[in-house]
């Protein structure tokens, strides 16, 4: 891998990824416990969280369209100046009567990231050989880690001791280094396509039937059906999740940024560990298995992390707690590794891009479902209940994985690539 890191506009574009993760970290941070500081409000904080991805949903598929008919280097520099001077009017927020504030920035800069990540993706292949994927993808995967490892720590410290306008000032910063980063690369230059009217008109038409093609392979695919049902109940886990890890913080272990900044820190911690053991099983177990496992290891464990505090003194529950993240990191990492994998493997390569923006978009309506719920409940409720609720989800749905796809074989419409769908091998056991 260092390798790679010897190609300069890959350089270049990895030291810009790293400094504005991590600059995204203090602000996910950020946002999230200022707004609950303020406001002691569920509710309110679940709006924000909302606000964040309600662009994805609605845009994070229609965004490459855009980026694969311009420059890409210059919708990065761009999206990250624009990024940049987006969170300039957080420095007006000092009260619940400028609180729509942060609710416009956190829509603003969703929308400006959905152009950014296509783009990055799209323009890593012209920056390294092709034999130098593989190893730059992953550096990519090291820069979240280690993003998310050092980030949340530094939000909640700086949250704490500067408030939300030193988080901005930061994150505005970052954004700035990496755009002036990304103008350092020279990539190649690409020809631009001569688009009319009637030319774009039936790229929306071609673009609308080859998308409800990919959709009606979900129903036909057993392997499918399991994936999006579990991918339907972790989305609502983890909107529970995103809303109430703060009030948790806050509420049941009566702590603060600081603290809520460490527990995402030691979820780094064992998300790099994760890497190290966990990666090397997929290369011998069933993607299938290694998701259901993981994700009923991962719904155990966060049971474990919110009924800590009621079984164990506040003094010693607040570091069980940080232990039980580190762990809780390790199999969250296979379930990356089973859920991209597993759907490699059972999908014809003409249809995965397709396939994969169906799930996105499932997973975050059923997040934005589940921020409602916290939102609703959780002020009423309790953060613990619907935690538990939560990691339930997570039991339930490595429980289904284990049982329905117990039988099912690894790799049938990847050995064919480009198989017609009706003719693939070992359909029996794909097709429920």
């Amino acid at each position: 891998m260092l390798a790679t890191l010897r190609s300069r506009d890959f350089a270049l574009v990895w030291l810009a990824g790293l400094i504005s993760l991590t600059g995204d970290w203090l602000l996910m941070i950020g946002l999230p416990i200022y707004t609950y500081t303020l406001t002691g409000s569920a509710l309110a904080t679940s709006i924000m969280f909302m606000a964040a991805i309600v662009p994805q949903l609605l845009l994070g598929s229609v965004a490459g369209v855009f980026v694969d008919r311009w420059s890409r280097k210059r919708t990065m520099v761009a999206t990250n100046a624009l990024l940049a001077l987006g969170l300039l009017p957080l420095l007006l927020v000092h009260d619940t009567g400028t609180l729509w504030i942060v609710y416009v920035v956190a829509v603003v800069e969703s929308l400006l990231a959905q152009f950014f990540a296509p783009a990055e993706s799209a323009i890593l292949p012209t920056l390294v050989r092709a034999d130098q994927l593989i190893a730059a993808n992953s550096l990519n995967a090291l820069n979240k880690n280690a993003a998310r490892l050092g980030g949340p720590a530094l939000g909640g410290l700086i949250v704490a001791w500067a408030g939300l306008g030193g988080v901005a000032l930061l994150d505005a910063l970052s954004f700035g280094l990496a755009a002036a980063l990304v103008l350092l690369i020279r990539p190649p230059a690409r020809s631009s396509a001569n688009v009319t009217t009637e030319s774009v008109a039936q790229a929306e038409k071609s673009i609308l039937r080859e998308w409800l093609a990919g959709l009606r392979l979900v129903p036909r695919s057993r392997v499918l059906k399991v994936y999006f049902v579990m991918f339907a109940a972790m989305g609502l886990g983890e909107g529970i999740f995103s809303v109430l890890l703060v009030v948790f913080a806050v509420r049941v272990l009566h702590g603060g940024a600081e603290l809520l900044g460490l527990m995402m820190s030691a979820q780094a911690v064992g998300g790099l560990l994760g890497s190290l053991i966990v990666a090397p099983f997929g290369k011998r177990v069933s993607p299938y298995r290694l998701l259901g496992v993981c994700a009923l290891l991962f719904g155990l464990i966060d049971l474990a992390i919110v009924d800590t505090p009621v079984l164990v003194p506040l003094t010693a529950a607040i570091t069980v707690v940080l232990v039980l993240f580190v762990a809780v990191g390790i199999p969250s990492v296979g379930l990356g590794i089973g859920a991209d994998s597993g759907i490699q493997m059972a999908v014809p390569n003409e249809y995965l891009g397709r396939i994969t923006g169906a799930a996105t978009a499932l997973m975050s309506l059923l997040m934005l479902a589940g921020m409602a719920l916290a939102g609703t409940l959780g002020d009423r409720v309790g953060a613990v209940p619907l935690l538990n609720l939560q990691g339930g989800m997570y039991v339930c749905a490595g429980m289904l994985a284990l049982v329905a796809l117990r039988k099912v074989r690894s790799g049938a419409w990847s050995a064919q690539p480009g198989a017609p769908v009706e003719g693939a091998a070992d359909e029996a056991e794909l097709v429920g």
